[in-house]
């Protein structure tokens, strides 16, 4: 047995631990990118959020089911101020059930796997609606998600030769393009973010921003437009003129109506709820998509309970292989 399962897990009434070291042994994005495409034909699961508690300490759980197949819930604890004593802010577990009996199958460490799952979300829509020539990627934002959503648009869309990194803080833009360039990905870090997009073929953001970073006048034909960050309901990253240029799809309807990136123009009146033209699930079935190569398409990435079970499946599946 792994080292990064519980001691006794193999006993038939014990449930296994999986660590994050474990997990990333395991891990292959394409492999769950792949994953996250065949579970979107599946069927739509069930999904519940539940907050609780004061924003200095607050605890979520989110689950989700698939009736006979698979149901769990992720337990994430938000504790801000650890950051100042050198705690992660945010921590997690999954705990994954059996479909059709309701056994516990495995606890899994959920940190990590909410960057993998969040990536690979990101790089399934690129797959679907960015153009198979894109050959620059442009990642806006160099935080711990970061990196990862770059090696998941680059497992989708192979034809990228060039990252771009821009963030606020210029120098921290300037260490993710070298760790990014260590790991053989031609990577460079740029100052002038409009100029940027103007160049690029995929924009990837993952801030916090509360006033648009992304203008659409910056957009040229064909560029796919990943928003992953801007979840709370007064941060969005692109402009209205983002919305009225683009043909917009999101991950999940009823996770994105919830987000300001989303509920914002819908406010302002660039985007209208028929605007909205389809979610992965749409997607994955071919009933939409990308119509011409000039076609400026918009990917919200709101995330939700059903992506973390889709990725705590495929994680276990290829941990129950070693």
């Amino acid at each position: 047995m792994s080292d990064g399962v519980a001691s006794g897990a193999s006993a038939s009434n014990q449930v296994p631990f999986y660590s994050r070291q474990t997990l990333c042994g395991a891990l292959d994005l394409g492999a769950l990118i792949d994953a996250l495409d065949e579970a979107h034909r599946l069927g739509v699961p069930e999904t519940s959020d539940c907050p609780i508690g004061p924003a200095s300490g607050r605890l979520f759980v989110r689950g989700a089911v698939l009736p006979g197949q698979a149901m769990g819930a992720k337990v994430v604890s938000i504790f801000p101020e650890n950051l100042a004593c050198g705690t992660p802010s945010v921590q997690a577990l999954f705990v994954l059930f059996d479909g059709g009996t309701g056994s516990p199958r495995a606890v899994l460490d959920a940190t990590g796997l909410t960057y993998w799952k969040t990536a690979a979300d990101s790089a399934l829509g690129a797959r679907y609606l960015s153009r198979e020539d894109a050959r620059t990627l442009l990642m806006v934002g160099a935080g711990a998600l970061a990196p990862w959503l770059v090696r998941a648009h680059l497992c989708a869309r192979p034809s990228i030769v060039q990252v771009l990194v821009w963030n606020r803080t210029e120098r921290r833009a300037a260490e993710l393009a070298a760790t990014l360039t260590q790991a053989g990905i031609h990577a460079s870090s740029v100052s002038d973010l409009a100029a940027a997009a103007d160049s690029a073929d995929i924009v990837s953001t993952a801030t916090m921003a509360r006033t648009p970073l992304i203008r659409g006048e910056w957009l040229k034909p064909g560029t796919h437009l990943d928003l992953v960050g801007a979840y709370a309901p007064d941060t969005r990253e692109a402009d209205d003129a983002c919305f009225r240029r683009a043909r917009v799809f999101t991950d999940y309807r009823p996770s994105a109506h919830d987000v300001g990136e989303i509920r914002l123009p819908m406010a302002s009146g660039a985007l209208r709820v028929t605007d909205l033209i389809g979610d992965l699930y749409d997607l994955a079935r071919g009933m939409v998509g990308r119509r011409a190569p000039s076609d400026i398409t918009l990917f919200k990435n709101a995330g939700g309970a059903h992506l973390d079970l889709m990725t705590a499946s495929f994680l276990l599946r290829r941990m129950e292989k070693t």
